[in-house]
């Protein structure tokens, strides 16, 4: 399809631009269960029928976007006629993450993105690089050579305990693991999108339904009294919960406890899931590439010289992070993005009517043959200053982008590229069953039945 500017149209006047080609699907459903038969197949041959298809889901119209242009263009350059996508609005999303950073719109968004960022500044987040490292080393200190691992697992469980520290501090260490295991529950649910079941235990008082507000109001109990007592004693515990507390805006105000509770529910969920789906992959694809997973043990020894890395070593640590690229661009860990359309518009000579949902994939896009060669081969050494400069905006945008780019995209990559040093440079792994791992799009790119592999220790 022919890229053309995007342009905003009056919310008076009605385009006469033309819609996108439709992928047809059931009378009443929609394209819904040609999409939850196979999502990442679904969207994947999606762009089979152009740059921008059309697609109805029950009684909702949604776009697909795949060219890195458009999908600028709803994230960057009119990102203020776009507000967040319905699925964020739903019962389920609103009442757990209430109206923190990923679902609040507007001024409100604007104002806790302000009082939040301090938090992640670079300085005060390189003060969690000791904590990562040295909890990377206790969780693989009794490892032995021939033991079987689910290393999904293994590193859902040591991102949870970094998050518990950086979050929360030690001082709240079993509350905090409690509210772990809830989400773990919580999250369950968002596998079933997309479906008349999803529908229906959002809003009617289903079994589903009940448990779903139950388990949350466990979280709220337990963070509620967290933020009381924090709030008690007035002391800074040098944790992410101290910095969102003693965060000021411009006229003085701070956060309430609301607001803090929402903000540590978002923050709980996107720095442990993610970054554990990003380690679990990576792993995934260095037991299956030898000569990539040798250059990152020389890489490994050369830097670091059998001492534990540090935050300076990140900048050192070249290839690993040119690895941690390419694993991302295969299985990004959010592997779509949504947003709804507020006015009107036009996308590449498109017409979007206001409402339609537009859904931009990481999957796909990251995938395509015009901006990677060999889309599907694991090839790290692909990212060089050159390549990436050579790039179009959005054709790789793991973190999301524009106003609304991931908060914690730096806290995240310092902390896989640091566990991974800490981890490989004593271990390494191969697939315990040459059966391939099948992905489970969740509300995260999971691997259904978690990855087997079998430890080898490199000594």
């Amino acid at each position: 399809m022919n890229q053309v500017d995007s342009v905003p149209l009056k919310q008076t006047s009605r385009s006469r631009a033309p819609l996108p080609p439709e992928i047809k699907g059931n009378l009443i459903l929609g394209v819904m269960p040609a999409f939850n038969k196979d999502i990442l197949g679904f969207v994947t041959r999606g762009r089979d029928y152009g740059d921008i298809v059309r697609a109805r889901f029950l009684y909702v119209t949604a776009y697909f976007l795949y060219h890195p242009t458009d999908i600028e263009y709803v994230m960057s350059i009119n990102a203020k006629n776009f507000e967040k996508s319905m699925s964020l609005h739903s019962n389920f999303f609103q009442r757990l993450v209430g109206n923190g950073l990923l679902t609040s719109e507007g001024d409100f968004w604007r104002r806790q993105r302000r009082l939040a960022q301090p938090a992640f500044h670079r300085q005060r987040i390189s003060s969690y690089g000791d904590v990562m490292v040295e909890y990377a080393k206790r969780m693989i200190a009794g490892w032995q050579t021939g033991e079987e691992r689910f290393i999904d697992r293994d590193m859902m469980r040591l991102t949870m305990e970094i998050v518990v520290k950086t979050l929360f501090s030690s001082t709240v260490a079993a509350d905090a693991d409690k509210v772990g295991s809830v989400i773990a529950e919580l999250v369950k649910p968002f596998a079933s999108q997309a479906t008349l079941k999803w529908i229906l235990d959002n809003r009617l008082p289903t079994p589903a339904h009940r448990r779903f507000h139950k388990l949350v109001a466990e979280i709220d109990e337990i963070i509620y009294r967290i933020i009381a007592e924090r709030r008690a004693s007035g002391r800074d515990e040098g944790d992410l919960l101290s910095m969102l507390l003693a965060a000021q805006d411009e006229d003085g105000s701070q956060m309430t406890d609301k607001q803090l509770r929402d903000e540590v529910i978002t923050l709980f969920l996107a720095g442990q899931e993610t970054t554990a789906l990003t380690l679990s992959w990576t792993w995934h694809l260095l037991a299956q590439n030898p000569e990539v997973e040798k250059k990152f043990h020389e890489e490994i020894d050369q830097v670091l010289n059998g001492n534990p890395p540090t935050i300076a070593d990140v900048p050192k640590l070249k290839y690993t992070e040119m690895i941690v690229k390419e694993s991302m661009r295969l299985y990004p860990p959010g592997y779509g993005v949504g947003r709804g359309a507020i006015e009107e518009c036009e996308i590449a000579g498109l017409r979007v009517p206001a409402k339609t949902q537009v859904f931009m994939f990481q999957w796909a896009t990251q995938r395509d043959p015009r901006f990677f060669s060999e889309p599907d081969e694991f090839l790290p050494s692909r990212w060089t200053e050159e390549f990436t400069n050579s790039l179009p905006r959005y054709a790789y945008f793991p973190f999301g982008g524009g106003p609304r780019i991931c908060i914690g995209n730096t806290f995240a990559m310092m902390e896989i590229v640091l566990v991974l040093a800490t981890i490989g440079q004593q271990l390494r792994f191969s697939l315990a069953s040459p059966q391939p791992v099948e992905i489970e799009p969740a509300m995260s790119l999971r691997p259904r039945d978690g990855i087997r592999v079998l430890v080898e220790n490199r000594d």
